[in-house]
């Protein structure tokens, strides 16, 4: 009898060691500076800021993932992370796999090129070997704008970079603030001056999870309100100098 009812309170036991209701976890991919990336082996970030607020309006403990871009969708749809957020923009494609808060920062999209280049004409980039990061939105506009372009997937920027400084692309096309970064430990490489496009970006929750998602709603206007987003930004580009 006395096995029983410790099987019973094993079962119960593990049984409760699933999610824990007092952590917020949140998945990223920490190579997305300024809005996510590693600092003395911490991931810090203008994403990693708000989650921290948004934590302590639920009273929660903010425990941050990272994974591979193309993979956070499916971690947040499966219920390994309540939500996700790093540079995600919406599309319908993904509107139907999570839902999306409002929109928080805005972000060019841009071209980069070898400093010594002077034939890439941002208004004609079919027919070029194009990096990008795999799962973007800057892959998705190629994908879609340039049919006769080689697109070259990778799954960090830092990655693409390295194929245009091997000559293995013509350009990279990505986020403007993540290009800056990049390209201060990256000699021989420019921005072109014209954007490609603009990018909105929001973050993501599971599908008819409400409650967070007004919660995150709550948390993202009052610091867009305050201009502390913008403050963040700031803080984050002047901290990597």
């Amino acid at each position: 009898m006395k096995k029983v009812v410790v099987m019973i309170f094993l079962i119960l036991f593990l049984g409760g060691c699933g999610k824990d209701d007092d952590k917020l976890v949140m998945v990223t991919e920490a190579g997305f500076a300024p809005y996510e990336y590693y600092e003395n082996g911490e991931i810090v970030g203008v994403d990693i800021d708000i989650a921290k607020e948004i934590a302590k309006y639920l009273g929660k403990e903010l425990v941050v993932k990272d994974v591979a871009f193309d993979s956070i969708i499916n971690e947040v749809k499966t219920g390994k992370a309540d939500f996700g957020a790093a540079g995600i923009s919406y599309n319908e494609e993904r509107a139907k796999q999570v839902d999306f808060t409002i929109n928080y920062s805005t972000s060019k999209q841009i071209v980069v090129v070898k400093e010594d280049n002077i034939k890439i004409n941002i208004n004609d980039l079919d027919n070029l070997k194009i990096a990008v990061q795999l799962g973007s939105v800057g892959d998705t506009y190629v994908t879609k704008n340039y049919p006769n372009a080689e697109i070259v997937r990778q799954k960090k920027y830092l990655a693409a970079i390295q194929d245009l400084l091997k000559n293995k692309v013509d350009c990279v096309v990505m986020d403007e603030l993540p290009a800056k970064e990049i390209l201060k430990n990256n000699a021989g490489l420019k921005i072109l001056n014209q954007e490609l496009f603009s990018d909105t970006y929001g973050m993501v929750v599971k599908k008819g999870n409400k409650e967070l998602l007004d919660a995150i709603n709550k948390v993202l206007e009052d610091l867009v309100e305050e201009g502390k987003i913008n403050e963040f930004i700031i803080n984050h580009l002047e901290g990597e100098e």
